[in-house]
């Protein structure tokens, strides 16, 4: 079945406020620009976001950050972005940091239907708090349980019509395991092209996992 492909605008529609996103990329590297400028510019708020940083002030999810329409951030980091350490000391946008591999692995036991991740990551650390501890061998592992969202928000090098899609270099990272891991997937293809032009080899993320593709930019 061919998907059908939206503006950016339309795209950023869909989303309502208090949404849970899950948005590949790595410092802005293989995130949805497009889709991330449309839903700055509609201004829906209360949104937590889901991803591996809170890139920098202006850019990708920064601009998010920015209009103030994060709520909450489950991230890896936020050191180049004083815009959220701010929010944060201000008690304006909740953080929650989690080591990146755990992130990940929370993200794919979502995807998967896990009912979480047993890591030593933390044992000890502030990051145990509130945490079940798990006793494994004589080693103590936290339980990190699993994330899923309402949509992810993944970027890839190409889709063809029925929304295969193939990545490249680090958007190889979020996005592949985001797509598994919510009920709604928008995907920004920099190139859609007919079906059979990708390799079935070089399909990480099939088409009956994405509900929308963006369409080309102009």
């Amino acid at each position: 079945m061919k998907q059908r492909a939206l503006k950016p605008e339309e795209a950023a529609e869909l989303i309502p406020e208090g949404a849970v996103l899950l948005i590949g990329g790595f410092m802005g590297v293989g995130s949805p620009h497009r889709l991330i400028d449309a839903i700055a510019a509609r201004g829906v708020g209360g949104l937590t976001v889901v991803a591996n940083d809170t890139c920098r002030p202006g850019q990708g999810i920064g601009k998010l950050v920015d209009a103030g329409l994060v709520a909450k951030a489950i991230v890896s980091h936020i050191g180049l972005n004083p815009e959220a350490q701010r929010r944060m000391i201000a008690g304006e946008m909740e953080i929650e940091l989690v080591p990146q591999g755990t992130l990940v692995e929370r993200i794919r036991a979502g995807g998967v239907g896990l009912g979480g991740v047993l890591t030593h990551t933390g044992v000890g650390t502030l990051v145990a708090e509130g945490k079940q501890i798990i006793e494994i061998d004589g080693r103590k592992y936290l339980l990190e349980k699993p994330i899923r969202g309402d949509f992810a928000l993944i970027d890839a090098r190409q889709a063809d019509y029925v929304g295969n899609l193939e990545y490249t270099l680090t958007a190889h990272n979020f996005n592949p395991i985001m797509a598994l891991a919510a009920d709604t997937v928008i995907a920004e293809p920099h190139h859609i092209m007919p079906v059979g032009v990708i390799s079935p080899d070089a399909v990480k993320t099939p088409g009956v996992l994405v509900d929308y593709l963006l369409e080309r930019a102009q």
